[in-house]
């Protein structure tokens, strides 16, 4: 069969959810291209030869932006045979007649391709068999994504994933939704492959985007230091819990001379009761400490905040404001991380929590979300203000959340700060966050079309 892959959003990075089920396609013996709607424009050359379109939704975001890719597959191939795979795939709107794979895809997508299932299937396997080398030749050049920002240049930088899956079950994510607190390894040679063509294509950073590289601590730092040794001079980012920082914190010393110049982190909040909420097995305090093992041991620590739920006071986001300051995280900080609002997909664990209940307003069909409201209506309007400066950035990140500063804490003067911006990746937006009107728009650019909103 002629299969086409298509991505319409992976953080920025070129798409490994389209080049590692293309590597277990081709290995079937299916032809495969791909396109990448992030990047590229809308290629009707790629749908006519098409049999098959696999759409990867990863996230909420990637989701999103395919609704109205798919509705114009099907207006313009109606006979193709249409399918969601990843994360997000249960998500997307019942009207589209597509099969839904979520969880462990690529099995599920190689018996799809064979014409063996339709529908709505979730599957976890967690058995030993190791993923192929992803087909990255299918995809655009590494140039077009996003790239590490250090010491005054910028360099192209890879994706990998080391494993998939979470072993926790913060009550927020979507992956305990689907993984129920399971995970899988994608496997040392695989990954050293990946790293090894990466590099070829001129990557001199890798991020892992494992959803906590310290799920399995032994195998992920056999990982990083078999990566370190075979490709000298690499530099790397990881994504790791606030406890897994703290319950390893003898480590970190050699991660740094491994390479690894950040960490991402998922703080959320410092207001406490909204952490035990969520589930996420820190504290403010927690978060603080964290911080200060990291920065002893040379890492930046670029933290992911969720500062608006339901439950957030009025008093949360200066809170968190003088946590960014007392810490010197300013510039550690994407501004789009001070607007995230919380998403309630189908699924999500918070929809079973009695104190989410009294705030929900409906399902909205097309933001792919249960609504809410706060319970201070000044929340939500702060909320919006904050979007807007995020969005627009036009003077950069220090100064962005330094706009925010000013906002949120009623023109006070905002403590002295280094103005040096730590390593960062150009591409700062979030897993979680709704997409912008600017993605919107790119999308509406690449599917040519004025319908999109």
């Amino acid at each position: 069969m002629r299969i086409l892959l298509v991505s319409t959003y992976e953080l920025g990075h070129q798409p490994l959810h389209l080049a590692s089920p293309a590597a277990r396609l081709l290995a079937d013996g299916h032809e495969v291209r791909c396109l990448d709607l992030a990047v590229e424009h809308w290629d009707t050359e790629r749908f006519a030869w098409a049999d098959q379109v696999a759409f990867s939704v990863p996230m909420h975001t990637a989701m999103r932006l395919a609704v109205p890719a798919v509705d114009r597959v099907m207006i313009e191939r109606p006979e193709l045979s249409v399918a969601f795979y990843g994360l997000y795939a249960a998500i997307g709107p019942q009207t589209l007649s597509a099969t839904r794979i979520v969880g462990e895809y690529e099995d599920e997508l190689s018996r799809w391709a064979a014409g063996a299932v339709d529908g709505h299937h979730s599957r976890i396997d967690l058995g030993k068999k190791s993923f192929l080398k992803p087909a990255r030749h299918l995809l655009p050049s590494l140039d077009l994504y996003a790239k590490l920002e250090i010491e005054g240049e910028r360099r192209l930088a890879g994706y990998v994933e080391a494993s998939h899956g979470c072993r926790h079950r913060c009550r927020h994510c979507p992956i305990p939704a689907v993984y129920d607190g399971r995970y899988r390894v994608t496997g040392l040679e695989t990954v050293l492959a990946d790293v090894g063509q990466l590099m070829e294509m001129g990557a001199r950073h890798i991020t892992f985007g494992d959803p906590d590289f310290l799920n399995a601590p032994r195998y992920a730092l056999d990982v990083l230091r078999e990566v370190s040794l075979s490709f000298p001079g690499l530099t790397f980012d990881l994504t790791v819990k606030v406890e897994h920082i703290l319950q390893h914190s003898e480590i970190w010393h050699e991660l740094a001379a491994l390479g690894v110049v950040f960490v991402v982190s998922a703080f959320e909040t410092t207001n406490d009761q909204v952490l035990a909420l969520l589930d996420k097995g820190h504290t403010a305090s927690d978060m603080a400490m964290a911080v200060k093992i990291l920065h002893a041991a040379g890492i930046a620590v670029r933290p992911s905040w969720l500062p608006f739920t339901p439950w957030t006071g009025t008093g949360d986001l200066a809170d968190i404001m003088r946590f960014l300051a007392d810490h010197d995280l300013y510039g550690s900080t994407d501004p789009v991380q001070m607007s995230i609002r919380l998403l309630l997909p189908e699924g999500s664990l918070l929809l079973d929590v009695p104190e989410t209940a009294p705030f929900l307003t409906g399902y909205d069909a097309d933001l792919l979300t249960y609504t809410w409201r706060a319970a201070d209506p000044t929340i939500d309007h702060l909320q919006q203000e904050l979007a807007l400066l995020a969005e627009r950035g036009v003077d950069g990140p220090w100064e962005t959340i330094a706009q925010m500063w000013h906002l949120v804490m009623d023109g006070q003067p905002l403590p002295d700060q280094s103005e040096n911006i730590p390593p960062r990746l150009t591409e700062p937006w979030f897993c979680c966050a709704e997409p912008t009107s600017q993605q919107l728009a790119g999308v509406r650019r690449a599917l040519n079309t004025k319908e999109m909103e």
